[in-house]
């Protein structure tokens, strides 16, 4: 996964369509200004040049618009703007060779090798268009054809006349001759690139790239859904559920799910966290927190109906009887590396896991069974793992860790497991900044905290609605929350996935804290622990397990898969261009060279 996502930054924007079409339209008029200069530097030959310019300019806006207007009518990719780019620099190709073939042919004296040296610049062209117009088209195969042909071939079109006259079919067999090149070495680099997807997954490469790009540029989730629904597999999801009720009525629940939000933006359960959040807010009338649960990308639902049923089944099961009435204070340990805390409610222990302040990502499922392995072996009823999903600054190295986490989850079990219970209070509040959004690594469901206040301590728990946190950031957080008589808890991320490939970085996301003041960020958790502090409450607690049935998630061999396509088929994919187009490209220019 992580080879995969550093691809990230291989993608790219363009600017505004006004912004394009002024460079177009500079780069119509210095075109033709150059190549009537070049017969004569004279105020006719200037004219000429800007008319030339003019006709330029209109043929290339007109191709552009019966590009995205007709021929690839409601294409989700190949838009006004995106044609437009595109000739841009198709434009840019085949005048740098129109002129590299002039000065060639002039200071060769054979006219035959301007017609040569344009017809490879043609073909360059003309390669790229092709690769781009059938990996980003979804429309049918003769339409991305004429449509990878026509601006380019209209924009030659005048550039020629003005060279040549109205004698043509000289060089437009030339033409023909390019096209033809193209579009094999296109087809060749294509079908190589489409063997990866088709031997991984069986879909071929292209598919997934072209159904990911849809996403990517458009927000649509259909294409790459699809594609998850029949890689997917059925699954049994746990999710564990602690519910405060104060004066006969709900006061927060912590909702945490073995269910992995992924696998990038509105894909699949990218936005299961705040999608549960909302949803039992309205069914429960209360604060709800979505803390990060023991998963990985296996988990990952795949698809928007999958994230429906998994909710409905959630919401239906989401009552709670049996309210126990006292908890242990918060306690902690640190063991190689591993903070963990621990708090029992009644007969359930509620565990936190951090490496902080070095990086930790998603953690094995297996350890989830072995903490509660142990919980249940103390004679507890059941135990919630959180991953606090809380600091990142480098790589992660799961195996290496397993056996720290094991025995710190073993160690704070056993120290709050001594600690005596006594009554509590509950307070809780949430904010949602105005100023944080996604490209700032936070989803909308906003910072929540909840606090639970024993006989000799105050512990809050805060959760923030993003990926990861930059490394030393927590710290920061519970040094202020201690300001304000907080001495225990913890800081959790949703490990939300909503905030993935928005951003054109190295992990294609900003981490919380990445790129915001961190003042701001603390002074916004302060204002809803302040809150909290003064809505505390005698409280009493409740715990569910939900086991949500028949829904599907991908799987932890086809995400490893889909992870591996798209970094076999970037490396693949400098390597047999590097050998597919010069190999045509050599055989173009000796067919040229023999005619």
């Amino acid at each position: 996964m992580e080879k995969a996502v550093s691809r990230y930054s291989l993608l790219f924007t363009f600017p505004s369509y006004t912004k394009i079409v002024a460079y177009l339209c500079f780069q119509c008029f210095a075109a033709g200004v150059l190549e009537q200069l070049s017969f004569s530097a004279s105020l006719q030959s200037l004219a000429l040049g800007l008319a030339l310019g003019g006709l330029l300019f209109l043929t290339t806006l007109i191709a552009n618009h019966a590009t995205s207007k007709i021929i690839l009518k409601n294409d989700p990719i190949l838009g006004l703007r995106r044609c437009t780019s595109f000739s841009l620099v198709s434009n840019l190709i085949v005048t740098v060779f129109v002129y590299f073939a002039a000065l060639v042919s002039s200071w060769l004296g054979d006219i035959s090798i301007w017609f040569k040296v344009m017809a490879i610049g043609f073909f360059v062209t003309m390669s790229l268009g092709f690769l781009v117009f059938i990996v980003l088209s979804f429309k049918s195969f003769s339409r991305i054809l004429l449509a990878s042909i026509l601006q380019p071939l209209l924009f030659l079109t005048p550039l020629l006349i003005g060279y040549l006259g109205l004698t043509l079919s000289y060089p437009f067999f030339y033409v023909i001759l390019a096209i033809l090149a193209a579009f094999i070495s296109v087809k060749a680099f294509i079908a190589d690139q489409n063997i990866i997807g088709t031997r991984a997954l069986g879909f071929p490469s292209v598919t997934l790239v072209k159904a990911f790009l849809a996403n990517w540029t458009e927000g649509l989730e259909k294409p790459f859904e699809d594609i998850l629904e029949q890689l997917s597999e059925e699954r049994e999801i746990t999710v564990s559920l602690v519910a405060f009720k104060t004066e006969g009525k709900l006061k927060t629940v912590m909702v945490v799910p073995t269910l992995h939000a992924g696998p990038f933006k509105n894909i699949g359960s990218s936005a299961i966290p705040s999608l549960i959040q909302t949803a039992l807010e309205k069914n429960l009338g209360c604060n709800v927190s979505v803390p990060h649960g023991i998963s990985g990308h296996e988990v990952d639902l795949a698809s928007q109906t999958q994230n429906q049923k998994f909710i409905e089944q959630l919401v239906k099961a989401a009552k709670f009887d049996a309210f126990r009435t006292e908890a242990t204070p918060f306690v902690t340990v640190n063991v190689e590396g591993v903070t963990a805390g621990c708090q029992i409610f009644g007969d359930c222990a509620l565990i936190t896991l951090t490496l902080a302040p070095e990086t930790m990502e998603d953690l094995p499922l297996e350890l989830n069974e072995v903490i509660l392995s142990e919980a249940l072996q103390k004679g507890l009823s059941w135990a919630v793992t959180i991953d606090a999903h809380n600091s990142i600054q480098g790589a992660f190295d799961a195996e290496k860790t397993i056996e720290p986490l094991k025995k710190a989850s073993k160690a704070v079990l056993e120290r709050a497991f001594s600690c005596e219970q006594s009554r509590f209070e509950v307070g809780a509040a949430k904010v949602t900044p105005a100023d944080f959004g996604i490209k700032e690594g936070f989803g909308p469901g906003g910072i929540t905290v909840t606090i639970i206040k024993t006989s000799n301590q105050a512990a809050a728990y805060v959760t923030i609605d993003g990926n990861n946190m930059v490394s030393g950031l927590r710290e920061k957080i519970l040094a202020d929350l201690l300001k304000l008589g907080i001495s225990g808890g913890e800081v959790f991320t949703t490990d939300t996935h909503m905030v993935n490939a928005v951003v054109l970085n190295k992990r294609g996301y900003n981490p919380v804290g990445e790129v915001i003041d961190h003042k701001k960020l603390t002074e916004e958790i302060n204002k809803a622990a302040v809150e909290a502090l003064r809505n505390l409450e005698p409280a009493d607690v409740s715990w569910r397990r939900v086991v949500v049935c028949g829904v599907k998630v991908i799987g932890e061999q086809q995400i490893d898969k889909l992870s591996l396509i798209v970094d076999e088929g970037a490396k693949r994919a400098k390597k047999t261009s590097a050998i597919i187009f010069p190999a045509v490209g050599f055989v173009l220019t000796v067919l040229l060279y023999l005619l």
